[in-house]
């Protein structure tokens, strides 16, 4: 990336005045033109925080609701022909249609409409004198759909069916949220690949739809009911999910019961009257670790904000805003566990636990392979990957004053290189598929503890760290996802948030992208 000095250079411009340059054509007519020209249009402005959809909400069942298959009792059936009859039932939020997704809705206050099918006795001509599928009055504001119960290849065309008009009428940053099964909670060949065809369809509906809106597809296992799915709803229809689309994670029951008396918002669970919710933020001093601790402090927790000594300045700064503590520490030190309960016990007492840590911090230390020497490798791989590991290993201990608490919701900082790779990024890449690593191995070696272990995977996001990538390269970062645009640092600070929420217990063991749904490995 860097070009070394030379003579024969004087009257050409350096790589700074030329991205200065390239910006400058980007931001005029010319430009806008001619990215439009190339299929990269600009990005819509995102709908962000608490805000739900501003119109109404569709909401369908189609095949049945996870409980009516005879995986969970009498209905469905296993193969070809034996499964719930093809159909929709379209219904209220009232719970007596449509199982654990209606009465979901219904806890979360949100009233919806039948939504309309597209069957060919419905279609009208238009002025084109081609047949059209029925339209809504009005924009949509999301469809939900409950296939918890689809088993057979015949109901997907029903999922086509209650589809086709929605997406047509989606409002701007409008939502798609389909509720699936997991292939592991259905029996027989087509229903199982029926499950996992829900993954394309989800993928390609969010690649076609526009004007920031987005879609998702939530695996709800066996067991899971309305106070399990709750949050995750939520977070999808809300603001708070503006860069996440495309994506599918699982959400099953909690592993952890509603704190008494706690109040669970619309943006995250507040701590009940009298208690302390002590959360850790690593790299907190700027970028998206202070947009985390930011968030945290929004939802009521208390900030445990920390960094290298050399950002104490600024770290200070966030940790006033938020009216936490900051602690000045390099995380790749040996004793960095250790020192972490140290500050919670002294600030906070001895019984003081650590309920949620988001483990931030990281580095980049660009170069092809070809090119990279230890030094670059060992730096990338110890602060964003081993750093973790070691401080896990001493929080973990259920005896360390100032350690994790029993029912810890551990957050790590994965990428969207870590899945699918970078070029000039094998260190970066290495560490981050390092990190989903080691969400995989705790989940395992935790199973009989009521701990969660999620990452998130941000994609391009507009930071200090990414504002020095030239920009041509960053113009391709942005518009190269389906909501042609890089990400904020709020994004991902929400994403993190919500997975350390205690309503969200019931999400263990996943990696949600942030990162408006990259062409490439997403």
């Amino acid at each position: 990336m860097s070009a070394k000095p030379s003579s024969t250079r004087h009257a050409t411009p350096g790589p700074r005045a030329a991205d200065a340059l390239l910006e400058g054509l980007l931001a005029s007519p010319l430009g806008h033109a001619l990215t439009r020209q190339l299929g990269f249009p600009e990005g819509p402005t995102l709908r962000r925080g608490p805000a739900r959809p501003t119109g109404p909400v569709a909401y369908a069942v189609v095949g049945g609701t996870l409980g009516d298959g005879p995986e969970h009792g009498a209905g469905a059936g296993s193969g070809p022909g034996d499964g719930p009859a093809a159909g929709t039932t379209t219904g209220t939020s009232t719970g007596t249609s449509g199982g654990t997704t209606a009465a979901t809705l219904a806890v979360l206050g949100i009233t919806t409409i039948d939504p309309l099918r597209d069957d060919p006795a419905e279609r009208t001509t238009g002025p084109d004198g081609k047949p059209q599928p029925p339209a809504y009055a009005t924009d949509l504001g999301a469809v939900v759909l409950d296939l918890s119960g689809v088993r057979t290849i015949a109901a997907l065309e029903d999922v086509r069916a209650v589809l086709r008009p929605a997406v047509r009428a989606l409002e701007r940053s409008g939502r798609v949220v389909l509720v699936g099964p997991r292939a592991e909670d259905v029996d027989g060949l087509e229903a199982k690949a029926v499950a996992r065809s829900l993954d394309g369809l989800n993928r390609s509906v969010a690649k076609e739809l526009r004007g920031g809106a987005t879609s998702n597809l939530i695996r709800l296992a066996a067991g899971a009911g309305p106070d399990d799915l709750r949050s995750t709803l939520d977070f999808l229809l809300s603001g708070r999910s503006a860069f996440v689309s495309g994506q599918s994670w699982e959400v099953g029951p909690r592993r952890t019961p509603p704190a008494p008396q706690a109040a669970e918002t619309t943006t995250g669970t507040l701590p009940s009257a009298g208690v302390r919710r002590i959360v850790v933020v690593t790299g907190a001093a700027r970028g998206i670790g202070a947009d985390i601790a930011r968030t945290f402090h929004r939802v009521g927790a208390t900030v445990v904000a920390v960094d290298v000594p050399r950002a104490g300045e600024s770290l200070g700064a966030v940790a006033n805003e938020v009216h936490g503590t900051a602690l000045q520490l390099d995380i790749t030190a040996p004793d960095a566990g250790e020192r972490i309960a140290a500050h919670v016990a002294e600030r906070y007492g001895a019984d003081a636990r650590i309920q949620a840590i988001a483990h931030n911090a990281g580095i980049t230390r660009d170069r092809l392979l070809a090119n990279m020497d230890e030094k670059r490798w060992g730096q990338v791989l110890d602060v964003n990957l081993a750093a973790q590991l070691r401080i896990n290993a001493v929080l973990l201990d259920p005896d360390l004053p100032g350690g994790y608490a029993e029912d810890v919701h551990i957050v790590a900082s994965s990428s969207t290189s870590g899945i699918a790779g970078n070029r000039g990024q094998t260190n970066y890449g290495t560490s981050k598929a390092g990190v989903i690593g080691v969400v995989m191995a705790l989940c395992e070696a935790y199973a009989d503890r009521p701990l969660t272990v999620n990452a998130v995977a941000p994609g391009f996001i507009e930071t200090d760290m990414t504002a020095v990538i030239p920009t041509l390269q960053k113009e391709i970062f942005r518009r190269t996802n389906s909501l042609h645009q890089g990400g904020r640092p709020i994004d991902v600070a929400e994403t993190i948030v919500y997975l350390a929420d205690p309503a969200t217990s019931g999400v263990n063991g996943q990696v949600v992208r942030v990162c408006g749904q990259n062409i490439v490995g997403a």
